[in-house]
This record gives C-alpha cells, structure tokens and sequence, in this order.
C-alpha cells in the first residue's frame, strides 16, 4: 500500500518550486538527477529546460519515478537545500514538519540515541497527566529524531514547559512571568534556599535563551539543542515530582 500519497508528492512539488520562493528549475533538475545517479533509476525530466509545463510538474513527476524511502528522503534534503533562499520561507518549513510528522515514523532516520533517552523516557511518563505539555515535548523529540534543528524545535519545548507551568502553578503567564511563582512553589514544598536559588537562575537563563535563539532560525547552534532538550526535560520532571509530593 502506497504511504506517501500523490497529493502530498504535488504539495511538496508546488512549495519547493514556487517561482519566489522556493528552487530554481536548473537546481531541482540537478539535485534529482543526481538522485537517480546514485540509485540507477531513470527519471523522465534529466536536463534543462524540460519537457514540462513548469518546474513543479517537471518535479513531481521526477519525485513519482522513485521508491518512498527515496521520496522521502529527497524532500527532507530539498527543504534543507543551501540554494534556497534565506531566510527560509515558512511554507518550506511547514512542508519538512509534515513530511516528518505523517512519514517520519516509516522512513526518517532516527538520531535520538545522542540523546539521554532514559531521561527522556521518564519525562514522558511524568507527563502523561498534561497532554498538551506531553504533545509538545514530544513534537520537539520528533523534530529532534529528524534533525530539523529550528526554532520550531526549541519553541516547542519551550511551549511545553510554560503549559505544564500554567498547569501546576494555575495560572497563564508566559515562561518570563513566571519565574518568581516557580520560586515560591519550589520553597513552600521543601526546597532548600539555595536550591530554589538555583533553580530561578536557571529558568531564568534559559527563558532568556529561548527568547533569543526561537526569534532567528539562522542563530540555532545545532550542538546546543541536545542540552537545552535535557535541561528542559530535567525541569520539567523535577516541577511534576514536586506538585505530585505537594498533594
């Protein structure tokens, strides 16, 4: 049975040729030629111009010529193309999102294992209660798996964290606002002053990374996002465990 369907192969086509935004015919031409190079397999649009309406056909019906794997992996690398134009427009950003959100379980490569995976797993168990929290945590750890190193990734786990905060501490400030309330919480359930120092100091660094890094794509350094994904999930496990001896 077919899984990756014709009518996200023609969305993929349309964003990634679009005539402003996305590649130009000789680049789509050139990168999948060289697709077919590698897997031996013809594709009915080698050279340019093609015999085809416009690149996005041309494109598409090059992309049907290959196995799913392939089509897959074509897309995803396409998206990350360096002759896109910068910044990268949000519809190509939208489009590996879906790719790897619909396709990502069958065909992407998984990359998790650089990460504490047994951190990680425990953090979606503490979760389970918080389902918007654990969406989001979870989104991000399979944007992670996919190396889609965005700001995408880092908002969500951003936006998991400041929706188990809302939860816990009842109320719905943002992650800045809530820095002294998460002080407050930690101290009246036994936490020691130098621990609930440390912890502020520490939310409070980190909302202000966040704030720096989610607003420009371009500024993601790719060897920080593994740190800032298990300092978000150590916070987030400490904050449930505590609510939970609270009770």
């Amino acid at each position: 049975m077919k899984t990756i369907t014709d009518i996200f192969l023609s969305q993929a086509a349309s964003v990634l040729g679009d005539t402003n935004k996305g590649l130009s015919g000789s680049v789509i031409v050139e990168s999948l030629v060289s697709y077919a190079n590698d897997l031996e397999i013809h594709i009915p649009h080698s050279s340019s111009p093609f015999d085809a309406p416009n690149k996005r056909t041309a494109l598409l019906e090059n992309l049907r010529a290959f196995e799913e794997k392939d089509q897959y992996k074509i897309i995803s690398d396409l998206c990350d193309h360096p002759k896109l134009h910068k910044p990268v427009d949000i519809s190509i950003s939208n489009l590996k999102i879906q790719l790897i959100a619909r396709y990502g379980n069958e065909f992407g490569r998984a990359s998790a294992e650089t990460l504490n995976m047994s951190l990680i797993n425990e953090t979606e168990r503490w979760l389970v209660d918080y389902e918007t929290s654990l969406l989001l945590y979870q989104q991000a750890l399979l944007k992670f798996n996919n190396s889609v190193f965005k700001r995408n990734l880092l908002d969500d786990l951003r936006l998991s964290l400041e929706s188990l905060l809302k939860n816990i501490l009842n109320n719905d400030k943002s992650l800045e606002n809530q820095i002294g309330n998460l002080g407050s919480f930690i101290n009246l359930n036994g936490g020691s002053k130098q621990f609930t120092n440390m912890f502020h100091k520490l939310v409070d660094y980190y909302a202000n990374y966040q704030n720096t890094f989610v607003k420009h794509d371009d500024a993601v350094i790719e060897e920080e996002i593994e740190f800032v994904f298990e300092m978000t999930s150590s916070f987030m496990k400490h904050i449930v465990k505590i609510h939970l001896k609270s009770k």
